[in-house]
């Protein structure tokens, strides 16, 4: 689906290149998370991949296209929804009938089912909708263009509890095999139960690049009430004691993604050995 070979990107001859031999593969049927702290690339890299920013370097294939051409038949099978956005003042209806046709796999009767799923007014003005209910809204039509390529710049951003709740069932239950979603964010803790890849960026290098079963196979991820013992790898402070990563006995742990996160971006060479 995705290949990135080589990648170099700098945005000025006078800065330090962002990207340096960048590498990266993505197959359909999955949804990936890419993560990283704030400034480390994950946007620059989101539109370097579908051809809104063009490499300096080294070489980015979609779907057997090169994105920078921006050919209309790889753009009708991406949908991208940043995090800052702008919506027109129309009404749902008439956003669908403006937009929907470019893209031919465009599924009416699921975005219907999303629009009601998410309690949505269909009539009303998109502009007098709260910046919650217009992100709910793009991404309800991001689901239903059916595009095979679905990138998420901090979709939970702005949504309630309630309503984050439902952006989980949604998604995972509106895909196809074909397709592929990347999320790029920071509340990690809003999909985690999505994300079966996971991408760590750090100063534009990938400090990580496994699937979460791999993970799960290779540490254990607990509570205890010290962090004295020998094989824990990593441990953090909370209320009644420590949360812990420790080798797997048997790789059958759910992986705290946010706690692995933590860990690798403090350097911990003794856990990354794990999962490099």
């Amino acid at each position: 689906m995705i290949n990135i070979n080589n990648l170099g990107f700098t945005y000025s001859k006078k800065q330090p290149p962002l990207f340096q031999n960048l590498d990266c593969e993505l197959q359909a049927g999955s949804i990936a998370g890419l993560l990283g702290k704030n400034g480390a690339g994950k946007t620059t890299l989101i539109k370097l991949m579908i051809g809104l920013l063009f490499p300096t370097d080294g070489r980015v294939n979609i779907m057997d296209f090169d994105p920078k051409q921006r050919q209309p038949s790889l753009l009708q099978d991406i949908y991208f929804l940043p995090e800052e956005f702008y919506i027109p003042g129309i009404s749902i209806n008439n956003y669908i009938r403006a937009n929907a046709g470019f893209y031919p796999r465009f599924d009416l009767d699921l975005l219907k089912r999303l629009v009601s799923a998410f309690e949505l007014p269909e009539s009303k003005n998109l502009q007098k909708l709260s910046y919650g209910q217009k992100k709910k809204f793009l991404i309800s039509f991001g689901l239903a263009t059916r595009c095979r390529l679905l990138v998420l710049d901090e979709p939970t951003n702005g949504l309630d509890i309630p309503s984050k709740g439902i952006f989980r069932k949604v998604v995972a239950g509106s895909l196809d095999e074909d397709q592929l979603v990347i999320i790029s964010t920071h509340q990690v803790r809003d999909v985690e139960n999505l994300i079966d890849r996971l991408l760590m960026l750090e100063n534009g290098n990938f400090i990580l690049q496994k699937d979460l079963l791999d993970i799960a196979s290779r540490l254990n991820f607990s509570s205890a009430s010290a962090a004295t013992d020998e094989s824990i790898l990593y441990s953090e402070v909370v209320p009644g004691g420590y949360k812990i990563i420790t080798p797997s006995d048997n790789g059958s742990s759910s992986v705290d993604i946010e706690l692995l996160f933590n860990a690798i971006s403090s350097g911990n060479e003794k856990l990354i050995e794990y999962v490099r």
